[in-house]
């Protein structure tokens, strides 16, 4: 008969590590303790996740194009060479896009943030409503940000 200290983890990476012996709990493989690979691809969130997602990416969107706007703002207010030169970047097509990307930011975070604020007062939160309001937050952007799209070009 072995001891417990004796007994091997039958698990190959673990033998060819260095660490054959396992103090507490040998003799079983410590698989519960291993880090799980997630497929991110296979996994099917709930909408409400997507929107919280979805709320934490445009708000960083957000911060990052809040002192770009501003920029452009004051010198379009310049003079009338600053406001030409903001009129020409939006005539190009990459500027269009990331303008359209932030107003999805926009709309997103200002609809999730009012949908969170209402949860925290107990409005909205029973599953039914809660599912319907978070589509609601998804598709409100994406219609407000077509159109947007559809005043720029």
């Amino acid at each position: 008969m072995t001891s417990r200290s004796d007994r091997r983890v039958t698990d190959p990476a673990e033998e060819h590590s260095g660490r054959g012996h396992s103090g507490a709990g040998a003799g079983t493989t410590d698989r519960s303790r291993r880090p799980v690979f997630l497929n991110l691809m296979q996994i099917q969130m709930p909408v409400g996740a997507l929107t919280s997602i979805g709320h934490r990416i445009s708000g960083v969107v957000l911060a990052i194009s809040i002192p770009v706007a501003v920029y452009l703002f004051a010198l379009s207010l310049r003079d009338e060479a600053g406001f030409a030169q903001v009129s020409a970047l939006f005539g190009q097509f990459a500027f269009k896009a990331t303008a359209i990307i932030a107003v999805w930011a926009f709309t997103h975070h200002v609809l999730g943030g009012v949908r969170h604020l209402l949860t925290d007062f107990d409005i909205g939160s029973p599953m039914r409503v809660a599912r319907r309001s978070a589509w609601f937050v998804n598709l409100a952007g994406v219609a407000v940000t077509l159109l947007a799209a559809g005043v720029m070009w």
